[in-house]
């Protein structure tokens, strides 16, 4: 690895009212280097990038490429001076085709000289695997498809530093190892790149240095191969993890003499194969697979968010009749949706008006929460899961995706349901807030609440569930629990279709 320094960042600050998000923050990235910035949500991994990117102009410090000290303005002056971002929000536009994303904004914008783009794009798409084509409506392709033309963009455009903010946050494990592919012949060509990433696993695998962030400022950079894994959690959150590494050794519960809550039989949807499901009282199970293998169908099944096609469904041991959202809501089932920003938030909406959302909507039009009810309601759940607000009246959207994440789950903690059903509740969020809602939901399956939790780390999903239900090609191919309960076996059942 070249020693060579492209990036420099130095002494950088930036104010907001009330809150200094970065205080002189010091960032080196040397040429032909993965280097992953760390840091829990509102660390100021985001702050720092968007200085970088020209979205924000600094209050204080330095930036250089090359020896050479830079100002910049806009991100259209970064992409200018070689530095391209590809963010976890996806930032494309759906309406338009393939290529004219790849493309729009560069030599005259994406109606000029289409067949040359449609060339070009079809040129980058087979190169880096990508099964698209540049003709295509990029709405059309699935999200993963998506965020891989987004990277492909990047790439194009010759940069020097390329910053992936969450790339692989929907991918799936062929993907995640096509983008470290391309990410490592990039750095072999000099690029520097810099790695934003919540999955600890995927920096050890492909990152050469990390420099951590807390509360804005720099706790230090190191060699990923002289920092282990929990020194940088540790470092990450500000304290020991022996919280953490004790939170799996909790005694197994089967739930063997517990009522059985919720029990459905032949259930399908539009999206749903037909299955089989239940849960009892107080357990904590959870939907593994790859990404596709239906895991959030079977569930949107369950809560009626997709049209259900068939099948029957029992609470109780008594029949319902569960067809769309407030039907499920009604017999306390709450669903915290894998996509918070599209099914979960509403950004112009303040934190308070997020929170009492889904209790307004079972009391109906007629029977409205007072402002004094909503408030309190907002106070205590501010409180009770430490959301990180300035106020209860703050828009949600410009709160962290942890903080975010925690004013859906206060919604349907509100609804004090029965059941409720997590699909990727620490997805894109720090280490900290993951464990946070990880001894949540151990605490509610404690207090009687059934408890579905879906996650893309397997390992996580270990820690929580006392049995899991392995999907592959959106049907269910085992069960495991107890001495199967374990990494090896869940690859195995997905990879052979038993257990």
């Amino acid at each position: 690895m070249q020693e060579e320094v492209l990036l420099q960042m130095r002494h950088i600050e930036k104010r907001f009212p009330g809150v200094l998000a970065l205080n002189g923050v010091d960032f080196t990235l040397r040429k032909g280097e993965i280097h992953a910035l760390m840091g829990e949500n509102g660390a100021g991994k985001s702050t720092l990038i968007k200085v970088l990117t020209g979205v924000y102009q600094m209050d204080g410090g330095e930036i250089s490429v090359e020896g050479t000290n830079i100002s910049i303005r806009s991100p259209q002056d970064a992409q200018n001076k070689g530095i391209s971002t590809v963010y976890q929000e996806i930032t494309l536009c759906p309406n338009l085709t393939v290529a004219e994303n790849m493309f729009i904004g560069r030599e005259g914008g994406a109606w000029v000289k289409h067949k040359d783009y449609e060339k070009r794009a079809d040129e980058i798409l087979t190169h880096l695997g990508i099964p698209a084509r540049s003709t295509q409506q990029l709405g059309n392709c699935s999200l993963a498809v998506q965020q891989m033309v987004a990277i492909a963009r990047a790439v194009d455009m010759n940069c020097k530093v390329l910053i992936l903010d969450e790339p692989t946050s929907s991918l799936d494990d062929k993907e995640v190892n096509m983008l470290f592919d391309l990410m490592r012949d990039l750095k072999a060509k000099g690029v520097g790149i810099i790695f934003v990433t919540h999955f600890l696993e995927q920096v050890y695998e492909v990152s050469d240095r990390i420099t951590v962030l807390r509360n804005g400022e720099l706790v230090g950079e190191y060699l990923t191969e002289e920092l282990p894994q929990v020194e940088l959690v540790a470092k990450m959150i500000g304290k020991e993890l022996d919280e953490l590494s004790n939170l799996g050794d909790t005694e197994e519960k089967e739930h063997k003499d517990s009522e059985v809550l919720y029990e459905a039989s032949n259930l399908s949807s539009t999206d749903a194969m037909p299955f089989d499901f239940s849960i009892r009282k107080g357990e904590v199970n959870g939907f593994t697979g790859l990404l596709g293998s239906g895991r959030s169908e079977s569930v949107r099944a369950i809560f009626g968010a997709d049209k259900v096609t068939g099948g029957s469904v029992k609470i109780k041991g008594k029949p319902v009749k569960i067809t769309k959202p407030i039907d499920a809501m009604k017999n306390g089932i709450g669903y915290l949706a894998e996509d918070r920003k599209r099914d979960g938030i509403i950004a112009e909406l303040s934190v308070r008006e997020n929170i009492i959302l889904a209790l307004q909507v079972m009391n109906g039009l007629f029977k409205p929460i007072s402002r004094s009810e909503a408030e309190a309601f907002a106070d205590e759940y501010i409180k009770v899961l430490n959301i990180k607000t300035a106020s209860r009246e703050t828009p949600v959207g410009s709160l962290s995706g942890g903080n975010q994440q925690k004013v859906i789950l206060a919604r349907w903690l509100l609804t004090h349901p029965d059941y409720l059903i997590l699909d990727e509740p620490t997805r894109g969020i720090d280490v900290g807030t993951k464990l946070e809602i990880q001894k949540l939901v151990l605490k509610l399956a404690e207090e009687g609440v059934s408890v579905t939790f879906i996650s893309s780390e397997v390992e996580e999903m270990l820690r929580t569930c006392s049995r899991l239900i392995v999907m592959r090609d959106r049907h269910i191919v085992g069960e495991l629990k107890g001495a199967d309960l374990n990494q090896t076996q869940v690859m195995k059942t997905i990879a052979g279709g038993e257990a």
